[in-house]
């Protein structure tokens, strides 16, 4: 067996097809979704990630405003800027691009941003409002997981999952959406002891540790779903995942590449938040 591949451009694309035609639909109406991102320090990974967001808003129709500050920013200027932007009209997102200078605590940053434009779906409100059921803007990575899981046409409910990673990022809101969808969940995480033999359980494997190539076939189940969300940089300069893709997918029955997979998603997502933060706003359907 060899897994199909589940490609998170083509899924993405799709996706974004549809967001063009609801912001066209809203600017006959006289609304422009606005997202607003904010950079502090130049780390490398950051700008590409910005740049890709800021690229993503223009195609799509959005408003977009990238605000680049100096690393040695304080963290009292940051919040002062939040405050703005959450006080904005025409910005509907706004999202503070992690990690922060180690000067500045991130959780205070994040719960100054106002729930409703909190398109990263990190404040504590969504995600108490995540896990205990209730609406709420969705972390864009596990969004993006779960719609690329459905995208095989699998009927998520009934099924084992089992969760490698336990961030609050990835880990944790992947492991509540999937049992949301009625799965039954399994996490493991750095302490898990019978890991490999967990995992070969899994229906559907979603893998989020840091780890280059970690996990190889003798973790994946026969016809598995796996997920990567791992991007890892290798010696070589290549970018690897967390699972050992040439290995697993001679197992699994589907596997996302890396790149290619979960990553045109986040950024997808994100679009998609901004889109419903931008009508909740309005009371607009």
């Amino acid at each position: 067996m060899t897994a199909a591949i589940i490609s998170g451009k083509q899924v993405s694309d799709d996706i974004r097809i549809g967001i063009a035609r609801k912001v066209a639909d809203l600017a006959e109406r006289g609304v422009k979704p606005g997202l607003a991102v904010v950079l502090v320090g130049e780390d490398p990974a950051s700008q590409v990630y910005v740049r890709n967001k800021e690229k993503s808003c223009i195609e799509l129709g959005f408003h977009s405003e990238v605000h680049r500050l100096d690393a040695a920013t304080t963290q009292q200027e940051l919040l002062a800027l939040v405050a703005d932007l959450n006080g904005r009209g025409d910005i509907d997102g706004i999202l503070v691009q992690l990690p922060l200078p180690k000067h500045i605590e991130e959780k205070a940053v994040i719960d100054a941003i106002s729930v409703e434009k909190d398109v990263d779906g990190f404040h504590p409100v969504n995600v108490g409002n995540l896990v205990i059921g209730d609406d709420s803007l969705l972390p864009c990575t596990p969004a993006g997981v779960i719609e690329l899981i459905k995208r095989t046409g699998t009927d998520i409910s009934g099924k084992h999952a089992v969760v490698i990673g336990r961030s609050n990022i990835v880990g944790k809101p992947v492991s509540l959406l999937l049992q949301r969808e009625n799965a039954t969940v399994t996490m493991c995480h750095s302490r898990t002891a019978n890991m490999a033999e967990l995992s070969r359980q899994a229906d559907i494997l979603v893998v989020a540790i840091g780890r280059a190539n970690f996990i190889d076939a003798s973790f994946v189940k026969p016809g598995a779903i796996v997920i990567d969300v791992g991007m890892n940089r290798l010696d070589t300069g290549k970018l690897a995942g967390d699972v050992d893709y040439e290995s697993a997918r001679e197992v699994a029955g589907f596997i996302t590449p890396v790149p290619g997979g979960v990553g045109p998603m986040t950024i997808t997502m994100l679009m998609s938040n901004t889109l419903i933060a931008a009508t909740r706003r309005r009371g607009l359907k």
